[in-house]
């Protein structure tokens, strides 16, 4: 039986760390594409000589070169700039468009039956254009960023509380930025609902340093952004559409009428399958949560009519 393939598109911290995982795991071969000449050949050749210490056969390719890419089962997009401090997402919509547009459709047309993860910022805008690039239906483009943001709100919740991670489950809805939704009463430990387990203010304290959390580390590290959970969340992604999971994770995709919104790219809940987002979860949202998600997705409709103006 042959392995499954992977491109990593970009070999930056994400894509790097990202390949790193999902080779280590033995999940897929691995493609790491990038336009910078030796920067995926040094990288890629540094994780196969890993590889022994490690213990797998996972092979590393780093390449200029699409045509390496070909036959892909999962494209993982983290090619575009990084955000500085200082700098909005908005401010990254049009640049990076153009580099996720041109990247996906070399990398699309040569694996046609591909599923697309798109890593890039700003996250929901650059799905439409990896939508529009690729052709693919809804299925097979997804955005990973309500996964990152699940495992920061996880993480600040076990913080909190001094329990395992392992425990607490977070939810967390619409767009990839300020916007987004953290759902504290769908949000537990161990099955008990955050709400009843911390006070208001703390509770809300937890959410807006979720909602801040890229910012917080791009101001700690002062000349880059985060990257070992954005490709940690990447790969909880690849290996739930590979061993064809059907984890329910948060993630950006096509809705069509589902929570009130048609025609955009936002973050919900959904089933992660060998065919990739197999099905919207839709849970009943309380008024405030609504009008929240709402306003979420409204910045992003914003940013799809920047690029399409």
């Amino acid at each position: 039986m042959s392995r499954h393939k992977v491109t990593v598109i970009g070999a930056g911290n994400v894509g790097a760390t990202a390949a790193q995982r999902i080779a280590e795991a033995g999940l897929a071969d691995v493609v790491l594409v990038d336009i910078v000449e030796g920067l995926p050949q040094g990288k890629g050749l540094d994780l196969a000589e890993a590889a022994p210490v490690v213990g797998h056969d996972a092979r590393v390719l780093g390449t200029n070169d699409y045509a390496d890419t070909a036959g892909s089962d999962i494209i993982v997009v983290t090619s575009g700039l990084a955000r500085q401090p200082g700098m909005s997402r908005d401010d990254l919509l049009t640049r990076n468009a153009g580099i996720v547009r041109a990247v996906v459709a070399a990398a699309a047309a040569v694996s046609p039956e591909a599923i697309l993860i798109i890593v890039t910022n700003p996250l929901d805008a650059m799905c439409h254009v990896a939508m529009e690039a690729s052709g693919f239906p809804r299925e097979r483009v997804l955005g990973m960023a309500g996964v990152l943001d699940s495992a920061r709100f996880r993480a600040f919740i076990a913080m909190e509380l001094g329990v395992s991670v392992e425990d607490t489950h977070a939810f967390v809805l619409g767009g990839h930025g300020d916007t987004m939704v953290p759902l504290p009463r769908y949000s537990t430990v161990a099955g008990i609902p955050i709400t009843e387990l911390l006070p208001p203010d703390r509770v809300q304290a937890l959410v807006d340093r979720t909602a801040k959390g890229g910012a917080e580390i791009v101001a700690l590290l002062k000349t880059g952004s985060a990257y070992y959970a954005p490709a940690a969340a990447t790969f909880e992604m690849v290996d739930a559409i590979l061993r064809d999971r059907k984890r329910v994770l948060p993630c950006a995709t096509l809705l069509t009428g589902e929570y009130g919104v048609d025609g955009l790219f936002v973050g919900v809940p959904v089933v992660l399958g060998a065919a990739g987002m197999e099905r919207v979860i839709e849970i009943r949202l309380c008024d405030d949560e609504a009008a929240a998600f709402q306003r979420s997705a409204a910045a992003v409709r914003e940013l799809v009519e920047v690029l399409h103006a």
